[in-house]
C-alpha cells in the first residue's frame, strides 16, 4: 500500500461486526478512502457513507477492537506504488511485501504493520531516453531501468500529465523517491516525476483504444492452444470441482504462457499451493528467455487463513500491476486463483452490511463486480506519443461447490469471459490431465485467430483441428452405442474412428505437468496432430483395401506416435520425419500392405 496522507478526519468506532467496522463523527470522508482503525491503526477502506457515519471493511483481524476506539480517515484511496521492484516480489492482498513484513513481525503477520510495496532505499540504474525541451504527454517514456534479468522498466510520464520536459536526470543511480524529471504544464505549473507513481487500485489506467483479438496467448498446453485458444487481451475461466486440477492448470498457464509479464493472484487458496509457486518458479527455466521464470513474475498471496476482506482488494491490486506493465507495451497474463473465494468475501461483507441477498446469498452486484474486473483486460494501443501495443489477459479459476456449473459465480463469470475451460471430475478420476472436457469447453476467439494460425503455424493447422474435434465428437456418439451392445458390434469403419479418437485423447491431449512434456511448442503441437490425422487417413485407405483394424494396430507407427510427446528437440524431429515416411510407405508400397496382411 502506498504512503497515506496525514492529518485526516478522526472519529470513533460505534459498531464492529467481523471485518465490518462502523464509525461516527466522520463527516467529509469519501467512499473507498483508506482508514486507520483502532489504537493499533488497522488498515481499512470506506465502503458506505451515511451522514457523519461510515462503514469500513477492515483488511486485518478485528478481534479485540472495542467501540470508542479512534478511526482516522487518511484522505487517500487504497493505492499501490508502481515502479521498479514489483517484478520478483510477493505481496499480500493490499500490496504489502510479505518478506519485509516477516522481517518486522516474524512468521505471523502482526496487526497494523505498515510496509510499502517498493524498496525506498534501493538504488536503480536509470538511463534517460527523452531530452530536455521535449513536448511530452502521459505515457511517454522518460528512460529505462533494468528491473530484472528479463524485464526492462520503462519510466513513463504519469497518465493525464502533459507539458514540456524542463529537467531530466542523467545516467546514474537513483532511489524511487528522488526526482528524475520535471514537466511544465501549459498552465505554467511544474510537476516533479520520480521512478515510482501511486495509483488507486480501483481505478483503471487509461489507454488510447482497444484492438481486436487477433494474436493468441500461447500456453504450451495442447488442449488450450489447439482446441480452445485464448487471445492476448482475452478473458477465460477454469471452473471445476475439488481435485480436478484448477490450481495446477493455473500454474501451467503462469509458467509457460508467452506473455512477457505474469501476475499471479492466490486469492483465498490454501497456503501450501502458494508455497509451491514460490519454491518452484525460481527454479524453472523460462523457455522464451532462458532465465528463471520468477524474473518476469509478480505474486500476490492472500491465502485462506488471511483476513477475508483483503481478498476483495487482492484482485484489484493484481490487475493494477498488470495494467502498469501493459502501459509499457508488454503482454501481461493475469491468473486469479480463485474468483470464487473472492466472491465469498463479497458475500461475507454483504451479509455483515445486512444487504438484501441475491442468489445463494451472494450480493446482487456480484455480476457487475465480476464484469468490472474482467473489463480491465484487453489488447490496447497504449497512451503516449509513440505507439505501443500492450495487453492484459485474465484467466480466473472458479470453484463451484460440488462441481455445479449452474451456481452464481460460474454463471456470472460465463457471461463476461470468452473462453470456457471446463474441468471434468470424470476425467480427473480417470487420471486424464489436464482434465479439460473437450465436449463442454468452448472458445469465442477461434474464428479471429484462425488466420494467425494459418500464417504462423501452418496453412493446414485449422483444418487439422476441425478434423480432430470432429473425431472426438463422433467418438462420444459411438461410445453410447458401445455401452449398449459392446465394441464388437461396431463396423470396422467406426472402429477406425474410435482408434483415431483414442490417439487424440491419450497421445495428444494428455499432458503431464510434472514431466518433460510440461511445455509443448506450437510447431511440435502441429506436427503431433498432423501425424495422428495422417495415420487416421491411412487407416481408412487400408480399410478400403480389406485390412482389419486389429491388424492395423500392429503397426509400429502407433507406438512412435504415442511416444512423440516425450521426445525433445532434434530427437523429436527425427522421430516425426521417420513416422511420416513409414505412413507414406504404407500408402504407396504394396509390400507394406502385404506384410500387414
Amino acid at each position: 500500500m502506498s504512503s497515506e496522507k496525514k492529518g485526516g478526519i478522526i472519529g470513533e468506532i460505534t459498531r464492529i461486526s467481523g471485518p465490518v467496522v462502523e464509525a461516527k463523527k466522520m463527516f467529509g470522508t469519501k467512499m473507498y478512502e483508506v482508514t486507520r482503525i483502532g489504537k493499533e491503526g488497522l488498515i481499512g477502506e470506506v465502503i458506505r457513507v451515511f451522514g457523519d457515519h461510515i462503514i469500513s471493511q477492515c483488511y486485518e483481524e478485528t478481534a479485540g477492537l472495542v467501540p470508542g476506539e479512534p478511526v482516522t480517515a487518511t484522505g487517500a484511496p487504497l493505492s499501490i506504488e508502481l515502479g521498479p521492484g514489483l517484478i520478483t516480489s510477493i505481496y499480500d492482498g493490499i500490496a504489502r511485501p510479505l518478506p519485509e513484513i516477516k522481517e518486522k513481525t516474524g512468521d505471523f503477520i502482526a496487526r497494523g504493520v505498515i510496509a510499502t510495496a517498493l524498496n525506498h532505499d534501493k538504488k536503480w540504474h536509470f538511463v534517460p531516453k527523452a531530452k530536455e525541451g521535449d513536448k511530452l504527454v502521459g505515457g511517454d517514456i522518460l528512460g529505462i531501468v533494468k528491473e530484472s534479468l528479463v524485464i526492462e522498466n520503462r519510466v513513463m510520464v504519469p497518465p493525464r500529465l502533459s507539458g514540456e520536459l524542463t529537467s531530466l536526470a542523467g545516467d546514474g543511480e537513483y532511489t524511487i523517491d528522488e526526482e528524475i524529471a520535471v514537466i511544465k504544464t501549459p498552465s505554467g505549473a511544474e510537476h516533479t516525476i520520480q521512478l515510482k507513481q501511486d495509483w488507486p487500485v480501483r481505478e483503471y489506467r487509461p489507454y488510447k483504444r482497444k484492438l481486436g483479438s487477433e494474436v493468441p496467448l500461447l500456453t504450451g498446453q495442447r488442449i488450450y492452444d489447439t482446441f480452445f485458444p485464448i487471445a492476448k487481451g482475452g478473458t477465460g475461466a477454469i471452473p471445476g470441482g475439488f481435485g480436478t486440477g484448477k490450481t495446477v492448470s493455473q500454474h501451467q498457464l503462469a509458467k509457460w504462457s508467452d506473455a512477457k509479464v505474469i501476475v499471479y493472484i492466490g486469492c483465498g487458496e490454501r497456503g501450501n499451493e502458494m508455497t509451491e509457486v514460490l519454491e518452484e518458479f525460481p527454479k524453472l527455466i523460462d523457455p522464451y528467455t532462458g532465465k528463471a521464470l520468477m524474473e518476469r513474475c509478480s505474486l500476490i498471496a492472500n491465502t485462506s487463513n488471511m483476513p477475508v476482506a483483503a481478498r476483495e482488494a487482492s484482485i484489484y491490486t493484481g490487475v493494477t500491476i498488470a495494467e502498469y506493465y501493459r502501459d509499457m507495451g508488454y503482454d501481461v497474463a493475469l491468473m486469479a486463483d480463485s474468483t470464487s473465494r473472492w466472491a465469498e468475501a463479497l458475500r461475507e461483507i454483504s451479509g455483515r452490511l445486512e444487504e438484501m441477498p441475491g442468489e445463494e446469498g451472494y450480493p446482487a452486484y456480484l455480476g457487475s463486480r465480476l464484469a468490472a474486473f474482467y473489463e480491465r483486460t484487453g489488447r490496447v494501443v497504449c497512451i503516449g506519443s509513440e505507439e505501443r501495443i500492450g495487453s492484459v489477459s485474465a484467466v480466473g479459476a472458479v470453484s463451484p461447490p460440488g462441481g455445479d456449473f449452474s451456481e452464481p459465480v460460474t454463471q456470472n463469470t460465463l457471461r463476461v469471459v470468452r473462453v470456457f475451460w471446463a474441468l471434468s471430475k470424470r476425467l480427473a478420476e480417470q487420471r486424464h490431465f489436464p482434465a479439460i472436457d473437450w465436449l463442454t469447453s468452448y472458445t469465442l476467439y477461434g474464428g479471429s485467430l484462425r488466420d494467425w494460425y494459418r500464417e504462423n503455424v501452418s496453412p493446414e493447422f485449422p483444418d487439422l483441428v476441425t478434423e480432430a474435434m470432429s473425431l472426438l465428437q463422433k467418438e462420444k456418439e459411438l461410445m453410447e452405442i458401445v455401452q449398449l451392445v459392446g465394441p464388437d458390434a461396431l463396423p470396422e469403419s467406426e472402429r477406425v474412428i474410435l482408434e483415431a479418437a483414442r490417439m487424440i485423447r491419450e497421445d495428444y491431449l494428455q499432458q503431464s505437468a510434472y514431466s518433460d512434456d510440461s511445455f509443448c511448442s506450437m510447431d511440435k503441437q502441429y506436427k503431433m496432430l498432423r501425424a495422428i490425422i495422417l495415420l487416421y487417413e491411412k487407416m481408412k485407405e487400408l480399410l478400403d483395401a480389406g485390412i482389419l483394424v486389429k491388424d492395423m494396430l500392429e503397426l509400429d507407427a502407433f507406438d512412435v506416435i504415442a511416444n512423440l510427446k516425450w521426445f525433445q528437440e532434434q530427437e523429436f524431429e527425427d522421430k516425426y520425419n521417420q513416422v511420416l515416411k513409414d505412413i507414406e510407405a504404407l500408402k504407396s508400397s504394396q509390400f507394406a500392405v502385404e506384410e500387414i496382411v
